[in-house]
C-alpha cells in the first residue's frame, strides 16, 4: 500500500513500537513446536529494535533458548474496541543480551522492573527484527521491513551516546516543556510527563504506563541540533492555546 497524506505506514508501525509498553509474545514449544502466548512487557533499543525483560523459569524463555524465532504483537491500547485500533505484529529471531544499555533503556521505561531486574534467573534479550504487518485500520494492512521499522544511527553515535544525560536534563531544568510536549503538542491529559528516550528520530515521554512518541520534524545527529529543535518545539507548544 502507498503512502498517502494522511496515512504513513512506516511512521504508523514506528509509533506503535517507540509507545508499546507491553504485548503479546509468542513463542514455538520447545519439543512439539506448538504456539504459545505469552504478555510481556517490552521496550526498545536506540534503532527501535524491541527488548524484553524475562525469567529463564518461564516457559517463554525456555522456548525462545531453543528456538529464537517469535511474534510480537503491539497495539495502541486505546479505548472502545481494541479491533479499530492500530496494531503492528513484528517478527524476528529473540536471544540474549549482555549489553548495558539494554538494561538502562529498559530500566527507564518499565521503572518497577528495578526490583527483580537483579535476580539471577533473569535476563535482557533483544528481538532482531525481520519483518512485520500493520493493521492500521480499514484497507491499512501493510508488510513492513526491518529498513521500514528501524531508526538510522548513521553519524549519530555521539547523540545516542549522550541519551542518558539528554534524559536526566531534560527531567531536572525542562520539566515544564516535556509536559507541554505531551499536553500541547500530542493532545495528552495534563500530569508529570517524563522524557524516557531519545534517538535521532524523536522523544519518548511516558506518564504512569502511558508513553508517547514526539517526532522530530528531521532527523537530528548531533547535541547542538536536538537543542535547536528542543527549543523550536518547545516555543511552539507555549504557542498553542
Amino acid at each position: 500500500m502507498e503512502q498517502t497524506a494522511d496515512f504513513d505506514p512506516q511512521q504508523a508501525a514506528k509509533k506503535l513500537l517507540r509507545e508499546g509498553r507491553s504485548g503479546a509474545l509468542a513463542t514455538l514449544m520447545s519439543g512439539s513446536g506448538d504456539p504459545y502466548c505469552s504478555l510481556v512487557n517490552v521496550a526498545s533499543t536506540a534503532e527501535g529494535a524491541p527488548l524484553l525483560l524475562l525469567s529463564r523459569l518461564a516457559l517463554h524463555t525456555k522456548n525462545i533458548l531453543a528456538d529464537g524465532r517469535v511474534s510480537l504483537m503491539l497495539d495502541e491500547r486505546k479505548p472502545g474496541d481494541p479491533l479499530e485500533g492500530a496494531r503492528v505484529m513484528l517478527s524476528g529471531v529473540a536471544a540474549p543480551t549482555q549489553d548495558p544499555e539494554a538494561r538502562r533503556r529498559y530500566l527507564d521505561r518499565q521503572p518497577e522492573a528495578n526490583l527483580f531486574a537483579g535476580f539471577g534467573d533473569f535476563g535482557f534479550y533483544r528481538i532482531a527484527l525481520k519483518g512485520a504487518h500493520l493493521v492500521a485500520g480499514f484497507g491499512r494492512i501493510v508488510d513492513l521491513t526491518p529498513r521500514d521499522l528501524l531508526a538510522d544511527l548513521d553519524g549519530a553515535g555521539d547523540l545516542v551516546a549522550a541519551e542518558p544525560e539528554v534524559i536526566a536534563h531534560m527531567n531536572a531544568d525542562h520539566a515544564e516543556a516535556v509536559r507541554l510536549y505531551a499536553v500541547k503538542l500530542l493532545g495528552a491529559p495534563d500530569g508529570a510527563w517524563r522524557c524516557v528516550g531519545c534517538d535521532p528520530e524523536g522523544l519518548e515521554l511516558q506518564l504512569g504506563r502511558v508513553a508517547l512518541r514526539l517526532r522530530f520534524p528531521a532527523r537530528v545527529t548531533s547535541a547542538g541540533e536536538l537543542r535547536q529543535v528542543l527549543k523550536r518545539l518547545a516555543e511552539a507548544a507555549r504557542a498553542q492555546p
